[in-house]
């Protein structure tokens, strides 16, 4: 581990010599939509303005690097490219003008940034940032338009959204890193749960929809995500959490992330929004669609009560198909929204979320699933293609 080593699950900081220079490490690498990743030594060149170098320690896989390796839409095509956005790691040097970031830092990198000072970083009415919200296109870095990583024969590679965590050291902009002070209950495992997939699930359950206690929820998709959202709900007091998903294997684990009630489509004669309504007296308070299937958005939609139903949107959509919702069925009360990184300001309100995590109010290790070594990354993407993973943890 160059420039430090793990103690207990804490870090010990040695001297870096690296400041400044060019480092080569090991990265995953792809090469083309659905290709195996190529694990090889590439260069990571220094942060520039405004940018910070982080060695990864732990990096994970959510359905949206696996939807960017698939390039299921076309335009995000760039190659080769450094995919990944779920980590955590330790600042190994930082660029001129970054002043709330230093060396040694424990951090995580954020996929949707917060500048502070945008008109959307100072509205409290979303945590959008003008310049570094989320966006799948983006390959190169803001300050100069090239890329920080590069082959040994110097030739560029292309950058993932914001983050790009597949690799032993990442450049990131600093409006895209967050400090998270060490916390007695929490390890930098569990800390790399924040950096997207928890975060999005609770913090819809949370931000976007506020659910309250005594509340019917239904979530559909009990991937990480999903069951993310049921967590959160069961935090905040939801009395039914109604689990929908076409793996009946999801319900034991959703059980414990406080899901009371399980549909299988596969299984159900008429179609679940029905069902859910039956078993609720018209419907849910809140819907969450996980999945990035339309059809799937139209059950969650319907299966919100009227009058007050709301539905949160967060499942990928690449499809070219537009909403299956006819604009006269939003006035029967019901609501439809979406949620991108669950509503968090990452900067400013993460630190606050990952202390709630330490105290407990979320339960984060039951997330991890699976552990592997870095260099079984294409295995680890086996894990969740065949639904057998939430998270698989890899170690750099």
């Amino acid at each position: 581990m160059t420039g430090s080593e793990a103690v207990n699950g804490t870090l010990n900081l040695k001297p870096t010599e690296t400041k400044g220079k060019t480092i080569k490490c090991k990265a995953a690498v792809a090469y083309g939509p659905g290709e195996p990743f190529v694990v090889e030594q590439i260069l990571v060149h220094p942060p520039q303005k405004m940018e910070v170098r982080i060695k990864i320690l732990y990096t994970s896989i959510c359905h949206t690097d696996l939807s960017a390796w698939k390039a299921e839409n076309e335009s995000q095509r760039a190659y080769p490219r450094i995919l990944g956005h779920e980590a955590s790691g330790i600042v190994e040097s930082v660029g001129e003008g970054v002043s709330d970031i230093e060396e040694g830092d424990t951090v995580v990198p954020i996929f949707n940034g917060e500048c502070g000072e945008c008109s959307y970083c100072k509205c409290d009415q979303t945590n959008m940032c003008e310049r570094f919200g989320v966006n799948p296109m983006k390959k190169v870095m803001e300050s100069d338009g090239t890329s920080r990583f590069s082959n040994i024969n110097a030739k560029p590679i292309f950058h993932f959204l914001n983050t790009s965590t597949f690799s032993e050291y990442t450049v990131v902009d600093s409006a895209c890193v967050v400090k998270l002070h060490p916390h007695p209950t929490l390890s930098l495992k569990t800390l790399t749960l924040l950096s997207c997939g928890v975060s999005t699930g609770v913090g819809a359950a949370w931000n976007t929809a506020n659910v309250h206690s005594g509340s019917s929820v239904a979530v559909f998709g009990l991937g990480a995500v999903g069951l993310a959202v049921a967590e959160g709900a069961r935090a905040r007091g939801a009395s039914k959490i109604i689990g929908v998903d076409i793996n009946p294997d999801k319900f034991i684990k959703a059980q414990a992330m406080g899901v009371t009630d399980f549909i299988n489509p596969s299984d159900e004669e008429k179609p679940v929004y029905e069902r859910i309504r039956e078993m609720t007296d018209g419907g849910v308070h809140y819907s969450f669609e996980c999945t990035g299937n339309l059809d799937v958005l139209r059950d969650a939609f319907l299966s919100a009560h009227e009058g007050w139903g709301l539905t949160v949107v967060l499942g990928i959509h690449p499809s070219p198909r537009l909403l299956p919702i006819h604009p006269m069925e939003l006035f029967d009360g019901r609501r439809i929204v979406g949620s991108v990184f669950g509503g968090f300001k990452g900067k400013s309100q993460l630190p606050q979320f990952a202390t709630e995590c330490g105290h407990g109010v979320v339960r984060l290790d039951n997330f991890i699933t699976h552990e592997l070594p870095f260099e079984e990354i294409n295995k680890a993407f086996d894990l969740l293609i065949t639904g057998k993973s939430l998270r698989c943890l890899l170690h750099l």
